[in-house]
């Protein structure tokens, strides 16, 4: 490789439907015109974004209705600890955010595409109220060249080849020095396979025509495909306090290679293996540094490779999917954890 390239080694539905609520790239015309919410002093802000600031869903609006089920969830729990929640647009400028005790990531899941506005908000709410998870492991988040910093920690991620912004990277040319014959490329800012394709030698060169742009200006990330992924999915494991509580496997729709509900996916029961929930709990007591905590919650989304080896494919720290309507003990599990945030200094 050459030195410009930095190469490294993501009502409620039943099992198989399309359960997912992964939001990320939902249209603005699926926005619900239920009444939404209004702002109210309580203990905790619960962030969302303003496409899903609605109170209730239309019984057709299951995407929706899957975010209020698992907030609803988590607000139960958190209420059964004495502490009072309410659901917030991130980025509505008239909320004042001295009057929360704390922030908790939920459903944000328009950052990615505002993501000058979002930092500038991190900066700003940083110093008016805390930030669940703490904004050092947001901002290492951000990024998807923190799967660098887990396997320079003996972490097993999926290979990696990070392509810096304005490096003008030639596809086919490192398809071919890679020796990935199917691969898949997609922004080091971005969620919900936003801006990712699947790529060989014949498509390389058209793909590199649609990204140019914003290669200029962007970092993208350069991976083998994974074919297990059509065949069994992506496992993800939820934690709480770096502790395992539950999982499920994601599958991508017949013809597809995206397992994000957005693009077809189904979402399935899943019973991970012990040597699934030890790398899910070595990858998230890897997080911790010098300047950053362990986090509160999180997801760890992993697959086989080709040699039948788990990897770790995203680290959903910031806005994950929980699905607590699929193990409602995680909800308290989670709304116990937010006490605990609380009662540490920070």
């Amino acid at each position: 490789m050459t030195s410009k390239f930095h190469k490294e080694q993501d009502g409620p539905h039943t099992t198989g439907t399309t359960a997912g609520s992964g939001g990320k790239s939902r249209q603005l015309s699926d926005i619900s015109h239920a009444p939404h919410i209004t702002h109210a002093r309580a203990d905790i802000a619960l962030l969302t974004d303003h496409r899903y600031t609605a109170t209730q869903a239309a019984a057709s609006d299951w995407y929706l209705g899957n975010i209020l089920h698992d907030d609803a969830l988590l607000q139960d729990s958190l209420a059964q600890l004495g502490l009072s929640s309410v659901r917030v647009d991130w980025a509505d400028p008239t909320v004042d955010w001295t009057s929360f005790s704390c922030a908790v990531f939920r459903t944000t899941w328009d950052y990615f595409e505002r993501i000058t506005e979002f930092t500038a908000w991190l900066d700003r709410v940083e110093k008016q109220t805390r930030l669940c998870n703490d904004t050092s492991l947001i901002r290492w988040n951000l990024d998807k060249h923190y799967l660098a910093d887990l396997q320079s920690m003996g972490i097993p991620i999926v290979p990696s080849l990070f392509l810096e912004a304005g490096s003008r990277p030639d596809l086919p040319s490192l398809l071919s020095e890679t020796g990935w014959e199917d691969a898949i490329i997609k922004p080091c800012i971005s969620g919900g396979a936003w801006n990712t394709y699947r790529l060989d030698l014949s498509s390389a060169g058209r793909i590199q025509q649609i990204l140019e742009p914003q290669l200029a200006t962007e970092a993208f990330m350069l991976q083998p495909f994974q074919p297990d992924v059509l065949q069994n999915g992506e496992d993800t494991l939820i934690l709480v306090d770096g502790i395992f509580t539950h999982a499920i496997t994601k599958r991508p729709k017949p013809g597809d290679f995206r397992v994000q509900d957005d693009h077809g996916g189904t979402v399935h029961a899943c019973e991970p293996s012990i040597e699934q929930i030890e790398l899910a709990e070595r990858a998230f007591a890897a997080c911790r540094s010098e300047n950053r905590p362990l986090p509160v919650y999180g997801r760890v989304d992993m697959v086989r490779d080709q040699n039948g080896s788990w990897r770790i494919m995203e680290l959903e720290l910031i806005e994950p999917e929980l699905w607590l309507r699929n193990h409602p003990p995680a909800a308290l599990a989670l709304a116990q954890a937010i006490a605990r945030f609380l009662k540490d200094k920070p």
